[in-house]
C-alpha cells in the first residue's frame, strides 16, 4: 500500500504512516469523547450504608 501523502510503501493494515504520520484511509474511527469514569464499589457500599443509617435514623427520631 502507498501512503496517499509522501508516496511512501506502507503495510496494508497500517493505521498511520511510519514516514509522515499521515492518517491512512483504511484507519479505524478515533473517538474524541472522553472515557466514562468508573465508580468504585466501595464508594457505593459506602453510600448505601449511609442512606440505610440515614433511614433508620429518620425513623427513630421522627
Amino acid at each position: 500500500m502507498t501512503c496517499r501523502e509522501c508516496g511512501a510503501t506502507i503495510a496494508v493494515k497500517a493505521i498511520v504512516c511510519y514516514k509522515c504520520g499521515s492518517p491512512t484511509a483504511e484507519g479505524p474511527e478515533v473517538s474524541r469523547r472522553p472515557a466514562t469514569p468508573r465508580i468504585r464499589p466501595r464508594v457505593v457500599v459506602l453510600l448505601l450504608a449511609i442512606g440505610a443509617l440515614t433511614a433508620v435514623l429518620w425513623a427513630m427520631f421522627k
